[in-house]
């Protein structure tokens, strides 16, 4: 834990946090073996039906139909930040500021060069 860096726009995990992680109480301990054994035992129970030579039944996983449908439905799920704010920012807005000055001085450039006589204008039937 000691070579953690936080990361600039996201919270330290709970579960690296020094207070929470070296002062748990034996209470919280048990309870979080207990949660532990209960996920091992349903993954095995999945993997039981998975892995079933004769299974002719679909296998429903509610975790997974859930990440399904966050993942379909992104907007009614999506939580404005300042990270997200900022992404949005700098590849919605950014890029078309951008190339609005690199065509409109390119254009500027040509205007200059045409009205200084120094743009050579050949008549071309295809560019």
């Amino acid at each position: 834990m000691a070579d953690y860096k936080e990361a600039p726009l996201a919270t330290r995990p709970k579960t690296l946090d020094p207070a929470e992680y070296f002062n748990l109480s034996p209470d919280q301990r048990r309870a979080e073996e207990e949660r532990a054994v209960l996920r091992a035992q349903l993954k095995r129970q999945y993997q039981m039906q998975l892995n079933n030579p004769h299974r002719k039944e679909l296998i429903e996983d509610p975790a997974l139909t859930r990440w399904t449908y966050a993942r379909t439905n992104v907007y009614p799920h999506f939580r404005p930040s300042t990270k997200t704010s900022l992404l949005g920012a700098m590849f919605g807005v950014v890029p078309l500021f951008f190339w609005y000055f690199v065509f409109k001085k390119d254009r500027d450039n040509k205007e200059e060069q045409i009205k200084a006589g120094k743009y050579d204008r050949r008549f071309q039937l295809s560019y």
